[in-house]
């Protein structure tokens, strides 16, 4: 079974509110299961946009990421960011299969 991830990007304008949505958004994380792999960190952009943090958040399976995202603890948080930030965030199912080349 494939893992699930969530990949997102934010460019925070209002970082006052917006730590309102990082405290209300553990509650779901915790229930899902939530592993972060990316928060933060350095980056370089080589091609198109990019925004100023990016997060990769892995689940057991894209069911569960699905269901974290859709659940009622995380719908609050998002309520909670309110217009504090531009996200963009794709739910996306893993590959288990062979590397090429390998």
């Amino acid at each position: 079974m494939s893992r699930g991830y969530w990949i997102v990007r934010v460019d925070v304008s209002d970082p006052d509110g917006y730590k309102k949505y990082l405290a209300a958004n553990p509650a779901a994380f915790k229930k899902y299961g939530a592993r972060f792999l990316v928060r933060g960190g350095r980056y370089e952009t080589h091609a198109g946009g990019s925004r100023e943090r990016n997060v990769v958040i892995e689940f057991k399976d894209y069911e569960t990421a699905l269901a974290c995202y859709h659940s009622p603890e995380y719908q609050h948080a998002i309520s909670e960011r309110g217009d504090s930030a531009e996200v963009d965030l794709i739910v996306i199912e893993g590959f288990d299969g062979p590397q090429p080349g390998a």
